[in-house]
């Protein structure tokens, strides 16, 4: 799970590590090109990955308010606070969107681990 999780975070296929799997910043293929592996399993399967993002960003919003008032207190700036975690939370989940598909499918795969891995297709 621990190796899963950390090609995610790099942007790799969570089932066998290889890069180019994303065609764009936040677009990913149909499957990967190394090991073939279908990225969207079944209908609604990014449902997942927009919970994942939901999460970390909620988090990273927790983390950024709790700690810019424990390190200004007793007196925090409360509109700077108010600022900085709006701009957070429009911006972060942007950027970590192709992140939170990555660990959606290491996650998915820790739990439902693919048992055949479909075959290239065969040429003429």
């Amino acid at each position: 799970m621990i190796r899963k999780l950390g090609r995610a975070l790099v942007r790799r296929c969570p089932n066998c590590g290889a890069s180019g799997i994303f065609d764009g910043y936040a677009t990913l293929g149909e499957s990967c090109p190394a090991c073939r592996l279908t990225f969207e399993r079944h209908e609604g399967y990014w449902v997942g990955a927009v919970a994942v993002n939901t999460v970390v960003t909620l988090g990273v919003f927790v983390g950024v308010l709790v700690g810019a008032i424990v390190l200004t207190w007793p007196d925090p700036p409360w509109t700077a606070i108010l600022i900085t975690t709006v701009i957070l939370n429009v911006l972060f989940p942007i950027a970590f969107y192709p992140f939170s598909k990555t660990l959606w499918m290491a996650l998915e795969l820790t739990f439902q681990p693919v048992n055949e891995l479909p075959q290239p297709p065969e040429t003429a």
